[in-house]
């Protein structure tokens, strides 16, 4: 693999992998690569007939003005990672450590504000609605850091991702059909435990999908579905359909890719089938975006000091409501002769040390004369 300069990087395995970045000017926005299942950051963008690994080969001339940083991520995503453990919601595990590793990253090069832009590919898809919905939902002044990657997202372009959930037994049968393409075959055959757990788990993946419909008219989206069928033992079948993985949203873009399944997102040169829709898209995105998420961080900047004026004006209300009413006027009285004399009203006692006060003064007076 190489980028435009020449120069071989290697990519992670796991975690982020900056493929391009500009030479001579900072960055203003990021464009993340998700893979899906049994993906791999650098396999699953790689056309297998050229070698050519698009992200870091191909995309950053056309983003070159846009000054746009690229980066692919990289995560355990065999269908054990999906369904395996005590967790029943694997996808979110995948999506916290998502949103963590890369508000990491965009910190420490204090570029917690660029927008970002997502690549997708079938299941990551579904990792990266699951990350947004969980950025969002943070709330805590302990984690609202973690919110800077709800905030900055501007666009995403899901390739193959099925999206609609409404019939359960046909997620079930597609989830199937994706394992069949995207696993080796000797674990489909042999292993059948694994593709079952996974369409079990399709409860949380239609949650998944409706959560998401609440926050989809935030960001600009653009749906891909593949213009090919894949050969299923002897059967050509599209793995995720038009319906499910372009649904008619309002306000959203759809497009074909003349590819099958696992192929739709490997372009091979730059007049490929389907690369200049996608790449015109996050050209498109990447120069929109500068003036858009700014405006977004100032409106979330002003929610959280007003948030913050709200939880102190609380606190102060409660602490009032709290606080023991000083009794140091109503305490017992000692006379001049030691007698102990009831307590007295605020008021009557006021005066009370008024008058002896001004006796003293006369008192004095009369001492003087």
């Amino acid at each position: 693999m190489s980028n435009p300069s020449g120069q071989r990087i290697p990519v992670n395995r796991f975690g982020l992998t900056e493929v391009y970045t500009p030479e001579d000017a900072k960055p203003t926005v990021d464009v993340v690569f998700v893979h899906g299942l049994n993906g791999d950051p650098h396999n699953t963008w790689t056309s297998e007939k050229s070698n050519v690994f698009w992200p870091g080969e191909i995309l950053p001339p056309i983003l070159e003005e846009e000054k746009a940083r690229v980066l692919v991520y990289g995560y355990d995503a065999d269908v054990t990672s999906f369904t395996g453990g005590t967790s029943k919601d694997k996808i979110h595990n995948h999506a916290e450590q998502l949103v963590q590793v890369l508000q990491g990253n965009r910190r420490i090069r204090k570029a917690t504000e660029r927008p970002i832009i997502w690549v997708t590919h079938s299941l990551g898809g579904l990792v990266v609605k699951r990350a947004l919905i969980h950025s969002n939902d943070i709330k805590g002044p302990k984690t609202e850091h973690l919110r800077s990657i709800y905030v900055s997202t501007y666009g995403i372009l899901f390739l193959g991702t099925p999206h609609h959930g409404s019939d359960v037994a046909q997620w079930g049968n597609r989830l199937e059909w994706i394992c069949s393409v995207m696993l080796p075959k000797k674990v489909v055959d042999t292993q059948p435990q694994l593709v079952d757990a996974l369409k079990t788990n399709n409860e949380t993946l239609q949650n998944i999908d409706r959560q998401f419909v609440n926050l989809m008219g935030r960001f600009h989206i653009f749906f891909f579905h593949e213009g090919k069928p894949t050969n299923l033992k002897g059967t050509l079948r599209f793995i995720v359909d038009e319906t499910s993985a372009s649904p008619s949203y309002q306000d959203v873009e759809r497009g074909v890719i003349q590819a099958d399944h696992s192929h739709m997102c490997k372009f091979e040169n730059e007049n490929a089938p389907g690369f200049d829709l996608v790449a015109e898209a996050i050209l498109r995105y990447a120069g929109e975006a500068p003036n858009t998420i700014p405006q977004r961080w100032t409106v979330e900047r002003k929610e959280r000091s007003t948030m913050m004026q709200a939880e102190a004006a609380e606190l102060y209300t409660n602490s009032v409501k709290n606080t023991p009413q000083s009794d140091t006027a109503s305490t017992f009285e000692t006379s001049s002769l030691g007698r102990e004399q009831k307590a007295l009203p605020p008021m009557e006692s006021q005066a009370r040390f008024d008058q002896n006060f001004s006796v003293e003064e006369v008192t004095n007076e009369k001492e003087m004369a």
